[in-house]
């Protein structure tokens, strides 16, 4: 098989860096995630708060994409000087490309289904699960109480949209803008990722 991508889009508490990991695993290739912002401040010499700041846990508006791309600038008036989000943007993208070009791999959030649009071997997934599900699995992995869980998913939900909208001019968790779409509550993370190599053989033999 020629160099393969796999990008995972997901809600939090669905699983998805797990079903990540887990194909990572099986396929022999490396999943990224955090480290990308880690690499991008390597690469680029940037500081990595900024990185941080502009990440996908931070609030972007959910429609700012769809007046276009900013220019690049520096914002005035900061003490820091702070690049503008659409530089540190392009930074973190040419280090998705990067590793794309050089290895398989699989990708997890930060936009990498559209940087990577132009790659000829790129499989596009995006993770869902119940409710009920979400909830537990966050307050099994943070020791929180089911308020305090329901109340992160909302805001960490709602955080991914705004920085994918913002980006791509497309819909977070729409179908349209995916190549298959899983609930996890339905495959559990091991069968969700059966369901995903099985997906890849078949379109990438």
């Amino acid at each position: 098989m020629d160099k393969f991508v796999i990008t995972i889009g997901r809600q939090l508490g669905s699983g998805g860096k797990e079903i990540g990991e887990e194909l990572a695993a099986r396929l022999g290739v490396s999943c990224w995630d955090k480290e990308l912002i880690l690499m991008a401040s390597q690469e680029s010499g940037l500081d990595r708060a900024f990185f941080e700041q502009a990440d996908e846990k931070r609030k972007f508006s959910l429609f700012g994409g769809l007046l276009g791309p900013r220019p690049f600038y520096l914002d005035e008036g900061s003490d820091n000087n702070c690049l503008s989000k659409e530089h540190l943007f392009k930074v973190l993208s040419d280090v998705i490309r990067r590793l794309a070009n050089e290895q398989s791999c699989i990708f997890v959030g930060r936009c990498a289904d559209y940087i990577l649009r132009d790659h000829p071997l790129c499989l596009n997934v995006f993770i869902s699960a119940d409710l009920k599900d979400r909830i537990r699995r966050i307050c099994d992995h943070r020791q929180i109480g089911v308020a305090k869980a329901k109340e992160l998913i909302e805001d960490t939900d709602k955080k991914r949209a705004g920085y994918y909208n913002y980006y791509t001019n497309k819909v977070w968790g729409m179908a349209a803008s995916y190549h298959l779409c899983i609930n996890s509550s339905l495959f559990g993370i091991s069968g969700a990722a059966d369901y995903i190599q099985n997906f890849l053989r078949l379109h990438h033999p």
